[in-house]
C-alpha cells in the first residue's frame, strides 16, 4: 500500500513538473521584424513567405522572377535527391549578396520540389548576429551562407556568393562530395 502511495506522488510530481516545463517554455518566435534607423529588417528563424511581402518583395520578387536557372544543374540536383539533405540559410535583408542570392536558391528549391521542413532560413543584423546566436553554433560570418547537412553533418557551404557563379552548380558540387564519408564517420564515432 505504501509502494503504490509513492509511485503514485512520484507520477503526479512529475507530471506536475512536466506540465510547469511546458508552460513556461519559451516560445520559438518566428518571423520577427524589426525597425531599424534603414527601415525594417528581418531577425531570427524566418518562413520563405515572409519575404514576398513589403518592403522585401521589392527586391525579393524580381530577383527570384529574373534568375535563368542552370538547367543541367537543377536536373543533378533532383537526381542526386537535394530533397534528402537540410539546408540551414544565413541571409540578411539588408545585405545586397543576400538579395542576389536567397531569390535565387529560393527559385532552385521550388524547381526541385525541395521540402519546406528542410530548410531553415535564419535572418542576421548587420553585426551579423541572430537573436538565438545561431551563427555562433554555425560558425558564420558572411551572407549569405547556404548549409548543406546530411543526418546533422555538415556537407559542405556556399559563403556569401557561388564560385561557379550558379548556386545550383555549387549545391551539385557538394553533393558530389557526399559519397557516404558522413555515414563512415557516424559509425566511427559510435564505435
Amino acid at each position: 500500500m505504501i509502494c503504490k502511495k509513492v509511485i503514485t506522488n512520484i507520477f503526479t510530481v512529475t507530471v506536475l513538473a512536466l506540465t510547469a516545463q511546458q508552460f513556461y517554455a519559451q516560445k520559438a518566435v518566428v518571423n520577427r521584424e524589426v525597425e531599424t534607423n534603414d527601415g525594417k529588417m528581418l531577425l531570427g528563424a524566418q518562413l520563405k513567405d515572409q519575404f514576398v511581402k513589403e518592403p522585401y518583395s521589392e527586391w525579393y520578387t524580381k530577383e527570384f522572377n529574373e534568375y535563368q536557372m542552370d538547367e543541367k544543374a537543377v536536373n543533378e540536383l533532383k537526381k542526386n535527391k537535394i530533397t534528402a539533405y537540410d539546408l540551414v540559410v544565413f541571409m540578411g535583408t539588408w545585405c545586397e549578396d543576400s538579395h542576389r542570392d536567397f531569390p535565387r536558391l529560393m527559385k532552385i528549391l521550388e524547381e526541385v520540389k525541395y521540402p519546406d521542413s528542410r530548410l531553415t532560413i535564419i535572418a542576421v543584423n548587420r553585426k551579423k548576429e541572430s537573436p538565438n546566436g545561431e551563427e555562433s553554433k554555425y560558425n558564420v560570418s558572411k551572407v549569405p551562407t547556404i548549409i548543406v547537412q546530411k543526418y546533422g553533418k555538415e556537407i559542405g557551404r556556399i559563403i556569401e556568393m557561388p564560385t561557379t557563379g550558379y548556386i545550383e552548380r555549387d549545391l551539385v558540387e557538394i553533393l558530389k562530395k557526399d559519397d557516404s564519408s558522413v555515414i563512415k564517420e557516424i559509425f566511427k564515432k559510435e564505435n
